[in-house]
C-alpha cells in the first residue's frame, strides 16, 4: 500500500492511525477503571445503607411502642374517666406518637436519599421500589387517620392505626432483605461485566495490534523504502554509474526528489561527456601541435640541405640544355628528346624547390608584424583574386560583406589562411558548385565560416585533416601542408579552427575564430613565429 498522496497527507494518515490507536487503548483503560470504581462503590453501598434501613425499622418499632403506651393510657382513662392527670398523660402520649411518626418519616427520607445518591441506588429492583411506595402509602394512611383531634379516644381509629403500624413494621423489615438480595446479585452482575470487559480488551488489543502493524507498514512503504531507494541510487551515481536513474512510483515529494536527482545526474553526465570531448579535442590539438613542431624542426634542416643540390641540378640541367642546343643540329630527333628530358629535370627540380620553400615557410623563424585589419576587406581581396583564375570560372563564391570586423592580425598570414580554405573548398566542387562565406562578430571573436556543397569528408578524414602531409584532394595533387600551415597560423593568432562534414558527398564547413583584441598586448606589435 504505497499511495500517491503528498507527504503531508501521509503524515496526517499516520498521525490519525496513531491517534485512533491511543484512543482505543485509552478508552478501554478508562472503561475498565470506571467499572472497577462502580464495583467498589457498589460494595460500599450495602454496608452504608444497612444502618439506615435498621434505623428506619427501629424508628417504626419505637412508634409502635409509643402507640401501645397510648392505647394503654386511653384504657386507663376510660376506667378512671374525668381525672385530669390521666388526660394530660394521654395527651403527652399522643404528642410522643406524632413525634415518633415524624422520626419514621425522616428515616424513610434518609433511606430514600441515600439510595438515590449511591451508584447502587440506580440498580434497585422493582420490588424494592414497591416496598418503599407501600411504606409511603401506609404512612399517608396513618397521618390521615390521626387528623381527627379525637382520634385517641376513637376505638375504630386506634384499631386501624394498629393495623397500619403492623403493616409498616412488616414493610420496614423487608428493606434490609432487599439490600441483602441486591448485594447478592453484585457478583453475578459484575461477573458478566468482567467477561465482557475481558472480551472487549482482547478485541481492542487485536484491533490495536492491527493498526500498529498497518502504521509500521505505511511508514516503511512511504518513508523508509523510498529513502533506501534514494540512498542506493545516489551511491550508484556517486560510484560513477551516470546512466542509472532512480525510479519511484510514490508520486510525492520523495518522487520529486528522485526526479531532481535524475535531472542533476543527466546534466552532470552531459557536462562529463562534454568535458571528455573537450579533453579529446585538446589532446588531438596538442598532438597536432607536437607533430607540427616536429615537422617544422625537420623541415628547417631538410629544406636547407635540399635547396642547394636542387638549385645545382636545375642550373646544370639548364647549362646542359644550352650546350646541347649549340652542339647538336636542332633538326635532329635526338636534339628534341634530349631537350625534353633536360626541361623535365628542370621542372621537377623547381617543383622540389617549391616544396622545400613551403617547408621553410612552414617552419620559418622571423619577426612578423600584426596590425588592426578589416577582415571583411581582406576576405573580399582573396575572393576577387580567386575569381580571375580560369579553373574556378564555373564555380561560385557567395559573400556579402556586413559590418566592419577589425582584428589585430598579420594580414599576409590571414590571407594565406583564407586562400588555403577557399582553394580547398573550390577544388572539392564540381562545375556549378557554390562556396558560401560568412563573417560576423561572435562575442570577443571574429568568426569566419566557409561552407561548400562539394565532395565532403568522412569521419576518419576529419580526424587527420590538419596533420602535415595528409591530403585527400580529388586531383591527387597537393603536398598536404596547406591546412597544417593554416592551423599553425590560426593557433599563433590565439584563435581556433574547426572542420565539420556530414559525410561523403554532403559538403564541408570550416569555421575560424580569431580574437578581436590581442590578449594583454597592443593592437600592433611584433612576435616570433613558431
Amino acid at each position: 500500500m504505497r499511495g500517491n498522496w503528498p507527504i503531508r497527507v501521509k503524515v496526517f494518515i499516520c498521525l490519525g492511525l496513531l491517534l485512533l490507536l491511543v484512543t482505543l487503548l485509552a478508552g478501554v483503560g478508562i472503561y475498565a477503571s470506571n467499572a472497577y470504581r462502580d464495583l467498589v462503590k457498589a460494595l460500599q453501598t450495602g454496608p452504608e445503607e444497612l444502618p439506615i434501613a435498621h434505623a428506619f425499622s427501629r424508628d417504626v418499632s419505637d412508634l409502635r411502642i409509643t402507640f401501645a403506651r397510648l392505647r394503654e393510657r386511653r384504657s386507663l382513662s376510660s376506667i378512671f374517666g374525668g381525672e385530669n392527670t390521666l388526660s394530660d398523660d394521654l395527651a403527652a402520649c399522643g404528642a410522643d406518637f406524632t413525634f415518633g411518626l415524624d422520626n419514621v418519616t425522616r428515616s424513610l427520607e434518609r433511606y430514600r436519599g441515600g439510595v438515590k445518591n449511591k451508584p447502587g441506588g440506580s440498580r434497585m429492583d422493582e420490588k424494592e421500589w414497591e416496598t418503599i411506595a407501600a411504606i409511603d402509602e401506609t404512612l399517608s394512611k396513618i397521618r390521615k387517620a390521626k387528623q381527627d383531634e379525637h382520634w385517641i379516644y376513637d376505638p375504630g381509629t386506634t384499631k386501624e392505626l394498629a393495623t397500619q403500624l403492623d403493616q409498616l413494621q412488616e414493610l420496614a423489615t423487608e428493606l434490609p432483605q432487599h439490600l441483602y438480595r441486591r448485594i447478592g446479585r453484585l457478583p453475578r452482575e459484575h461477573r458478566e461485566q468482567y467477561h465482557a470487559l475481558i472480551y472487549g480488551t482482547w478485541v481492542t488489543g487485536t484491533v490495536a495490534a492491527g493498526i500498529l502493524a498497518l502504521l509500521v507498514k505505511l511508514v516503511f512503504d512511504w518513508v523508509f523504502r523510498p529513502l533506501h531507494v534514494l540512498i542506493a541510487g545516489s551511491r550508484r551515481v556517486a560510484g560513477g554509474d551516470f546512466d542509472y536513474r532512480i525510479r519511484l512510483d510514490t508520486r510525492d515529494e520523495m518522487a520529486e526528489l528522485a526526479e531532481a536527482l535524475n535531472d542533476m545526474t543527466a546534466r552532470f553526465q552531459a557536462i562529463h561527456d562534454d568535458l571528455e570531448n573537450q579533453v579529446e579535442e585538446r589532446t588531438r590539438q596538442v598532438i597536432r601541435s607536437e607533430q607540427l613542431a616536429s615537422v617544422g624542426f625537420l623541415a628547417a634542416g631538410v629544406a636547407h640541405e635540399i635547396n642547394n643540390p636542387l638549385a645545382s641540378i636545375a642550373l646544370c640541367a639548364e647549362s646542359l640544355e644550352n650546350r646541347v642546343h649549340e652542339s647538336l643540329d636542332p633538326g635532329k630527333e635526338e636534339h628534341a628528346v634530349i631537350g625534353n628530358y633536360l626541361r623535365m629535370i628542370q621542372t621537377e627540380a623547381f617543383r622540389c624547390k617549391e616544396i622545400t620553400e613551403k617547408l621553410l615557410d612552414f617552419s620559418r623563424l622571423g619577426e612578423v608584424r600584426r596590425q588592426t585589419t578589416d577582415l571583411g576587406a581582406l576576405v573580399q581581396d582573396v575572393i576577387d583574386m580567386l575569381r580571375h583564375l580560369g579553373k574556378y570560372q564555373r564555380r561560385h563564391i557567395e559573400f556579402t560583406p556586413g559590418e566592419s570586423v577589425p582584428a589585430p592580425v598579420n594580414s599576409q598570414e590571414i590571407k594565406q589562411v583564407v586562400l588555403n580554405l577557399l582553394a580547398n573548398a573550390l577544388d572539392s566542387l564540381d562545375d556549378g558548385g557554390e562556396v558560401r562565406v560568412q563573417l560576423r562578430r561572435q562575442g570577443p571573436f571574429a568568426e569566419l565560416t566557409i561552407s561548400d556543397d562539394g565532395c565532403g569528408m568522412e569521419p576518419e578524414v576529419l580526424c587527420h585533416i590538419f596533420e602535415p602531409f595528409f591530403t585527400r584532394r580529388r586531383s591527387g595533387q597537393g603536398t598536404g601542408l596547406g591546412l597544417s600551415i593554416t592551423y599553425r597560423i590560426v593557433a599563433e593568432h590565439g584563435g581556433e579552427i574547426e572542420a565539420h562534414s556530414p559525410g561523403r558527398g554532403q559538403g564541408s564547413t570550416f569555421r575560424v575564430r580569431l580574437p578581436l583584441v590581442a590578449a594583454g598586448k597592443e593592437p600592433s606589435h611584433h612576435r616570433q613565429a613558431a
